[in-house]
């Protein structure tokens, strides 16, 4: 395996051509678990420059994998030898790439002369900052709060929309834990503007959901990451996923934020090779962005409801993913995840998978939603949203408004029902 990987840029130049303009995105659909193993080897092998953007788990989950153009003829011909068969998703990733920043170039322009801001656009860190900011400086309803720094010395913020008290019981929503999955944070700015909105306009069910619990909404768990993936329309930056630490290989940056928590930290359901995508890092909260929430979480000593946002598949996920068992609370929570997505459903008729993180997706140790019921916060779920695979984590941003409504049914649900089932 590891012979054939090493040769796949030489055999990429002998047959230049079969080089397209720019990475492609294979999506492969394997037929057998001996196929699936291949695929498991292939993916972790680091030095193979291949970007699995969903993982082989098993013969019922597409695999998709982002290919540099260079590499294209080698790994086509691996798996047509392998028998393995698959097809063209996206024929050239460069070109997302570029029309995604002309598409944000644009909107900037038009935003800077009218003085207005675009949720159907995506937007960079400072400008979502100044958007808390504004929403912020506009309601006695909501307060941004400063819970910590990053590894780069970029500020951590959540928004807390209260009614007034300390300490309340409270909900809490993150996005943009993994830096690429830009409509998790997308959406989540426009579900802090919609709660605003509902608030103020007597909308239900939010008036009466705050008048009995404060909601904290973090728009931007891994700034670092973030800022990163803004900096060019290069795949290396754009798709970054990890924060931007630096690890105990020189060349190799980043902890996957969503492997670090203490929640089984450090089995199979991570990686230890600082090069890999789903790295957990030195040890168990070692990352600072992941001690910070957990801190803020922790000291507050009274939230009801965890709720994490990324991308992309379309499932709604609940404890565990470290281990294949039923959580204690497992029938509440997939009774709930189902309504939930019913409501979703609702909007648009976009369909989501429900059942637990280890299987509906894979095996994770160390993420966020475990380790919040594991300190008790029972109605912990972790959403990914759109779409399925023809954009995968280039989704247009003509989907975002979307995507951004059908997620706040569901949440909306959610937050209604653990605000009606105290414990």
């Amino acid at each position: 395996m590891r012979l054939y990987l090493a040769v796949f840029a030489l055999l990429a130049a002998v047959h230049c051509e079969e080089l397209f303009n720019g990475d492609q995105v294979l999506r492969i659909n394997a037929e057998s678990e001996d196929q699936i193993q291949i695929l498991k080897k292939l993916e972790r092998d680091v030095d193979s420059g291949l970007d699995f953007w969903t993982h082989a788990v098993s013969t019922e989950q597409p695999v998709d994998i982002r290919v540099p153009h260079s590499s294209l003829y080698a790994v086509k011909d691996f798996l047509k030898k392998n028998n393995i068969p698959f097809t063209v998703i996206i024929n050239n990733v460069q070109e997302r790439l570029v029309r995604e920043r002309e598409e944000m170039v644009r909107n900037a322009e038009m935003e800077s002369k009218t003085k207005s801001f675009n949720f159907a656009a995506y937007h960079d860190l400072e400008t979502i900052y100044n958007f808390m900011d504004t929403l912020a400086n506009h309601s006695k309803l909501i307060s941004k709060v400063k819970i910590g720094s990053t590894y780069e010395n970029r500020s951590m913020y959540v928004l807390k929309f209260s009614t007034g008290g300390e300490k309340r019981p409270a909900i809490w929503i993150d996005a943009g834990i993994h830096a690429r999955e830009w409509i998790s944070h997308a959406t989540a700015v426009w579900l802090a503007d919609q709660i605003a909105k509902d608030f103020k306009e007597n909308r239900a069910p939010v008036p009466s959901i705050l008048s009995k619990m404060d909601i904290y909404l973090m728009i931007v768990a891994n700034p670092d990451g973030y800022v990163f993936t803004h900096r060019s329309s290069n795949p290396l930056y754009r798709f970054w996923r990890k924060s931007r630490s630096a690890t105990s290989n020189p060349k190799c940056h980043g902890v996957d934020l969503n492997r670090n928590w203490d929640a089984e930290f450090g089995g199979p359901g991570a990686s230890d090779d600082p090069c890999a995508e789903d790295y957990r890092g030195p040890s168990a909260q070692s990352e600072i962005e992941v001690k910070n929430i957990a801190k803020f979480i922790m000291s507050h000593g009274n939230f009801k409801s965890f709720m994490t946002l990324h991308s992309y598949m379309q499932l709604l996920m609940y404890p565990y993913g470290y281990i294949g068992i039923d959580a204690p609370d497992q029938t509440e929570l997939h009774d709930v995840a189902t309504m939930s997505s019913k409501a979703l459903n609702s909007w648009h008729g976009t369909v989501y998978k429900v059942g637990s993180i280890f299987h509906t997706i894979d095996q994770a140790n160390g993420a966020s939603v475990d380790w919040a019921y594991l300190r008790g916060i029972k109605y912990s779920f972790a959403f990914e949203l759109r779409d399925t695979g023809k954009y995968g984590f280039l989704l247009p941003a003509d989907q975002i408004v979307s995507t951004a409504r059908e997620t706040w049914f569901a949440l909306r649900y959610i937050m209604k029902y653990v605000c009606d089932h105290p414990y």
